[in-house]
């Protein structure tokens, strides 16, 4: 048996590929590795692939005995710190499950250098569903993961192109890019940056009845951009939003899309740890090192 594990804004979820379930980040911080339990006997896991944070401190998938500081540069950064996604990280460590740790797409990752413009592409999750996308529509498509926020990723010739992340574009139901406001708003001491990117989704700047109509334009907009170095690239939605803003984004690409889930990061993180763990050693130009 195989696991993937994923470490998304709200919720932690682990699947084998089958079964599968998900913890808040607050019920994660009581997690247990023999919890695992729930998608199979312990004895059974022969690999695990975890992600954690930014995972901006590496660039490879890494055998976790060989991680140092759990893959991160910094505690520091966007988003809400909880303890969750740390305690899984260190009872999985602790555990001695064969494991790898997934990175993040950043400046040192194999990405089109021109994406380097900015210091973070995507979190690692990511990688896990551009995988379970890769299995499904082959060698060229964009992808747009939307749920709290936003990130658009391009893969070309079977490799990760680049990203535009959360911070950089189109906003989510929670985060999103800083706006002018919000940067008149840092700069007068009303709140941090953190806290601006915490609260640019549209659940704070927009009436209900838009929400769900703006998510997808950006979306689109996010896709039809790295669709310029990819015009034929076959295109897909995921996330918790993804089957809900599927119709919009293809109507406004008059595109056919490819709808994913909130499964599709664990799941393909799932066929991450099968493959590592049975021999492989790039996955989407991303190297190995056990």
């Amino acid at each position: 048996m195989y696991i993937g594990i994923d470490h998304g804004t709200t919720s932690i979820r682990f699947s084998n590929g089958c079964e599968e379930f998900k913890i808040t980040r607050m019920e994660a911080r009581d997690f247990r590795w023999q919890d695992l339990e729930r998608l199979g006997p312990v004895r059974d896991i022969e690999g695990i692939a975890l992600t954690y944070s930014m995972g901006d401190a590496i660039s490879r998938i890494t055998a976790l005995e060989k991680v140092k500081d759990r893959g991160v540069l910094s505690q520091e950064g966007a988003g809400k710190k909880i303890g969750g996604g740390t305690r899984v990280f260190d009872q999985i460590r602790e555990s001695a499950l064969p494991a790898v740790l997934v990175p993040g797409l950043h400046r040192r990752s194999p990405t089109d250098p021109r994406f380097h413009a900015y210091s973070h592409q995507a979190s690692p999750e990511k990688i896990g569903i551009v995988w379970q996308v890769f299995r499904d529509l082959g060698h060229d498509f964009v992808v747009s993961d939307v749920s709290s926020n936003t990130v658009t990723l391009l893969v070309t010739g079977g490799k990760i192109t680049g990203a535009l992340d959360a911070c950089i574009f189109a906003p989510g139901l929670e985060h999103g890019a800083l706006d002018v406001q919000a940067i008149r708003d840092i700069d007068a001491g009303l709140l941090s940056a953190n806290e601006a990117f915490l609260r640019a989704g549209v659940r704070h700047t927009l009436r209900e009845e838009e929400r769900l109509r703006t998510i997808a334009l950006f979306s689109a907009m996010e896709c039809a951009s790295l669709l310029i170095l990819c015009p034929s690239a076959e295109v897909a939605v995921a996330g918790s939003l993804g089957p809900l803003i599927a119709g919009e984004v293809g109507s406004l690409l008059h595109r056919k899309i490819r709808v994913y889930d909130e499964w599709s990061a664990s799941r393909g993180l799932a066929g991450i740890a099968r493959e590592v763990f049975t021999g492989r050693r790039d996955i989407l130009g991303i190297g190995v090192y056990m």
